[in-house]
């Protein structure tokens, strides 16, 4: 297990500090762990001496829950989902506060704690306030990372409406990457929006009304990514819908095709029928220029029906188009 520490006082910057079990007097203290469930006896062995819930702290690196909260009277628990680096894809992040304590466990890298970690050392403005406020700013982080994945969907959404509109084979794959990809953002921002609502109007006395009001503005920031996801979620059914349309109106085309040809090689039939039976006194049939006079009047027919059908604008020349076998980008 990783652990690191960083104390906070009035007036500076944060500090790093060796011992996460110090006293942190006037001021408090940041404690953040990369534990997995292999840290599980040292890591409750540290949160129990803080004085953290032992079947919340065993939750957070064994199970993989929704964004909630959970208050315990003395330390409250606040579940996150943040964004990874390279994917589309969310993390916990499990974040406990008590008096004068925050305490962040994750398994893997978190952006979000290590864009605030490096900033709190630098900036006092960023490091100004208690632990509540910290934990305010880590959520807004967070949902802010969510909804900078919204702001690419408008550009990606107008490449999709290209393929769609020709019926692009690589369209399926595109627009069930980024289906994907907006699902598992849906799966954290609403019931992460909820646990926000919640915290924003929390009695709990962990919390000061500068806290309160910083929650307030993570609501405004994760409801604004709840209606970007679901209004992403709706452009993409109607970008579907232009695609199933598009691709309703090139099938049409080529069965216009194959109809114009049936229709061309129809009376060409009915030719070779006529002239193939076998009646001695058929016309032109003892004559040895009788096939030439055949022949030419087919090439005729097939001459004329073809100029009616270009004229008419029937006759194009469609495209094929082949299943897409790989998954798109997505959003990345």
């Amino acid at each position: 297990m990783e652990t690191r520490v960083l104390s906070f006082q009035a007036g500076g910057p944060a500090l790093p500090h060796p011992d996460p079990l110090a006293d942190p007097s006037s001021g408090w203290l940041w404690i953040d762990a990369d534990a997995d469930a292999g840290d599980l006896e040292e890591l409750t062995a540290l949160t129990g001496a803080l004085g953290l819930d032992p079947l919340a702290v065993r939750d957070a690196v064994e199970d993989l829950d929704l964004p909630k909260v959970d208050d315990f009277g003395e330390s409250l628990l606040l579940v996150m989902h943040g964004l990874g680096d390279e994917r589309v894809e969310t993390y916990e992040l499990d974040c406990f506060l008590t008096a004068n304590r925050l305490v962040t466990i994750r398994r893997g890298r978190s952006p979000s704690i290590d864009a605030l970690w490096e900033a709190a050392q630098t900036r006092s403005d960023i490091a100004a306030g208690g632990p509540d406020e910290m934990l305010g700013r880590l959520a807004d982080v967070a949902t802010r990372r969510l909804v900078s994945v919204l702001e690419v969907f408008d550009s990606r959404n107008d490449e999709l409406i290209e393929l769609a509109l020709t019926a692009d084979a690589r369209f399926l794959a595109e627009v069930t990457a980024v289906r994907a990809d907006l699902s598992a953002l849906r799966r954290a921002v609403h019931p992460q929006r909820e646990c926000f609502d919640e915290l924003r109007r929390s009695t709990s006395e962990l919390f000061s009304d500068r806290g309160r009001r910083r929650f307030s503005d993570v609501f405004d920031a994760a409801s604004r990514a709840a209606q970007g996801v679901d209004a992403a979620r709706a452009g993409l059914s109607e970008t579907l819908e232009a695609y199933r349309g598009a691709e309703a109106r090139q099938a049409t085309e080529v069965s216009k095709v194959l109809t114009v040809y049936a229709a061309i090689m129809l009376p060409l039939s009915l030719v070779a029928g006529f002239f193939g039976m076998n009646f001695e006194n058929l016309t032109l049939v003892a004559d040895e220029s009788g096939w030439i006079i055949v022949t030419a009047l087919m090439a005729v027919i097939g001459l004329l029906s073809l100029g009616v059908f270009i004229s008419l604008g029937w006759i194009r020349r469609p495209s094929g188009r082949h299943a897409g076998e790989t998954l798109g980008q997505g959003l990345i």
